[in-house]
This record gives C-alpha cells, sequence and structure tokens, in this order.
C-alpha cells in the first residue's frame, strides 16, 4: 500500500473551507459600548464558531493554526476598533475589547493601502512551505492573505504590519 503524502495546501485550504462553512452573524455583540473590554467568559465547546469568508472595507479577520491539528484561533476587528478573539490560548475562552484609538487609525491605514491588494494569495499565488508551522490568513476586504511562520519565509510588507500589530495589541499571537 503506498502512501499518499499530503498537499502542502491542505491546512489553508481547510481554513478557507471552515470559513466557509461556518459564517453567520457578526461575531460582535453589538449591546456593548465599543470601548468597554472584556476578560475571557467561558468556552466556545458547545457554541458554532462563526468565521467570515469576505469582510467589508476596514474590517480585518485574522485565522490562525499551528500545523494541521491544532486549534483554530480566530480574531476578528471590526472598522471602530472593536475585537473578538475565539480560541486564542486553544482553551476555547473567547476574549473581547477595543483597539487604542492610534491602532485603530493605523490599522485603517493599512488596510486602505493599495498595495495590499498585490500582498493577496491569488496575486502572489501564495503556496504554503512548511509542516506543522503557525499558519495565519488575514481575511481582508481585499483578499485572503497567508503566511507561515517558518524560517526563510518574508512577511508581506503591509500584511505582515497588520498581522504584527494585531498580535500585539490583542491576545492573538504571531508564533505558536
Amino acid at each position: 500500500m503506498q502512501h499518499r503524502a499530503r498537499p502542502r495546501l491542505l491546512g489553508p485550504l481547510l481554513a478557507v473551507a471552515l470559513a466557509s462553512a461556518l459564517t453567520g452573524c457578526s461575531l460582535f455583540d453589538r449591546d456593548k459600548p465599543s470601548s468597554q473590554v472584556e476578560q475571557p467568559t467561558g468556552t466556545a465547546g458547545g457554541s458554532q464558531l462563526e468565521i467570515p469568508t469576505t469582510v467589508a472595507a476596514g474590517q480585518v479577520s485574522l485565522l490562525q493554526r499551528l500545523g494541521e491539528d491544532g486549534p483554530m484561533r480566530t480574531l476578528s476587528v471590526e472598522r471602530n476598533g472593536a475585537w473578538q478573539c475565539v480560541d486564542c490560548a486553544g482553551d476555547g475562552v473567547t476574549s473581547r475589547g477595543t483597539l487604542a484609538p492610534e491602532l485603530t487609525e493605523r490599522l485603517q491605514v493599512l488596510l486602505a493601502n493599495p498595495a495590499l491588494a498585490d500582498e493577496t494569495d491569488q496575486a502572489r499565488r501564495y503556496r504554503t512551505t512548511c509542516i506543522d508551522a503557525l499558519t495565519s490568513s488575514l481575511i481582508t476586504s481585499t483578499g485572503l492573505i497567508t503566511s507561515q511562520d517558518c524560517p526563510g519565509e518574508e512577511l508581506t510588507p503591509v500584511a505582515g504590519e497588520i498581522l504584527l500589530l494585531l498580535t500585539q495589541a490583542t491576545p492573538a499571537e504571531v508564533k505558536g
């Protein structure tokens, strides 16, 4: 019996397929003031995970997974800086908060940068190259932008800044 190698795009494709299958209502609780920060409130174990497949201009979602079997960490940020992170620590806990005004402004500038369109997976013809690496996928209004935390892979300039901003300002992490 021959052993078949798994395609290198399986991880990101599964993330996109999962995102497509689980699209639903907004991730944010609109009844709370956007400046209020919630501490982790419980597990998402019994609830359906809602992951957007597209976002409006000024919004961004970050999907991260360590290897093919790791938990899916999902961070969504609204135009006003309100964010929600599902399973950030791999424990099923959901955290919410709001980016500082200067970070919200910086994020909006980065998301509006025309160079971001050249960094999409489609424009770059991106292919994952590492096994068991942290794969980060940004969903922006211009398209999907994937990167992996593996030796030799360079982050795209604008998307790399967005990823760094999101991982430094929220519980999401840039490294697994």
